[in-house]
């Protein structure tokens, strides 16, 4: 017996260390890229840095300095606004296409596919495309609604409405990925629930909402905790359809923007630094209300 015991014991270590040497390049990759750079950038954010030079430690200036512009505080209400835009209609679009999709309508394989689309289309693509699209000049909507007798819009430089244009494509852009995760959570109900339901006389509306939100609970909250966390971070479709100097600029422009801007354009890299701390602070705080707040109303099966 206490022979069989350290075999196991031997063959358990190495299982680990076949584990922990397996991991090891991305461990090392994230300690170095990740976990040390956030150290360095907020180091920075407590100095003069800039393009060129040794840093020199200044303290609180840069954020006594970002806590008295104007242009941080509309950046961060734009960022706000993208997510209060943003988040709701692509858990809702997205959880809505998860569910059509999942009960088996014709050509189901034709639209996951159509859906999926955006999913592997990269960011900047994406971003050229929409850019042609809502062109003031050759845009084919504008085209669109001088066909209808409408009136063209400039959706990318005029400020009413440059903000919710950029918040449509990544709408658009992120509804395909999160009705993937969406439709993986629904297939993993079980179907007893349902023919229970049924037999009981429980209707489609009864089931949604009494079996199939309950238990894509946990889903749910995963989609909306990555969704807020990608939102908050929005900057290549602005960077990529608007203009820097463009009229509409300070109406789209967010906190990564802002920062890209004084950090990469101007070389303001110390204050830039400053900018995503305060950015990292916002989205921790908002992810561990998250966190509290869904055990009030994520479902678990134990």
């Amino acid at each position: 017996m206490a022979i069989k015991n350290t075999f196991m014991k031997k063959s358990a270590r190495k299982e680990a260390r076949t584990g922990y040497l397996m991991i090891a390049p991305l461990m090392i990759g994230l300690l170095i890229f990740s976990v040390r750079s956030f150290f360095v950038n907020f180091y920075y954010s407590f100095t003069n840095k800039s393009a060129f030079g040794n840093p020199k430690f200044i303290g609180l200036a840069n954020y006594e300095k970002l806590f008295h512009s104007d242009k941080f505080y509309a950046a961060l209400g734009n960022t706000f606004l993208y997510v209060l835009l943003c988040v709701p209609f692509v858990i809702a679009i997205s959880l809505l296409l998860a569910v059509l999709l999942n009960k088996g309508i014709n050509l189901t394989g034709f639209y996951r596919t159509l859906i999926f689309i955006p999913a592997v289309t990269m960011p900047a693509a994406i971003g050229l495309i929409w850019k042609w699209i809502l062109n003031y000049e050759f845009g084919l909507l504008n085209a669109i609604i001088r066909l209808l007798g409408g009136q063209p819009q400039a959706w990318l430089s005029d400020p009413n409405y440059v903000l919710l244009s950029v918040s449509a494509v990544l709408i658009w852009a992120d509804v395909s990925l999160r009705m993937i995760v969406f439709l993986a959570g629904l297939q993993n109900i079980p179907k007893s629930l349902y023919e229970a339901a049924e037999i009981d006389g429980a209707n489609n509306r009864t089931k949604f909402f009494k079996i199939t939100l309950p238990m894509l609970s946990p889903t749910i909250f995963f989609v909306t905790l990555m969704e807020i966390i990608g939102v908050f971070q929005i900057f290549d479709f602005i960077y990529l359809m608007i203009p820097m100097n463009s009229s509409g600029m300070p109406a789209a422009r967010s906190l990564v923007s802002y920062f890209y801007e004084e950090a990469f354009v101007r070389n303001n890299r110390g204050y830039g630094s400053a900018i995503t701390v305060i950015l990292f602070v916002i989205i921790f705080i908002i992810t561990m209300i998250q966190m509290k707040l869904q055990k009030k109303w994520v479902f678990t099966e134990s």
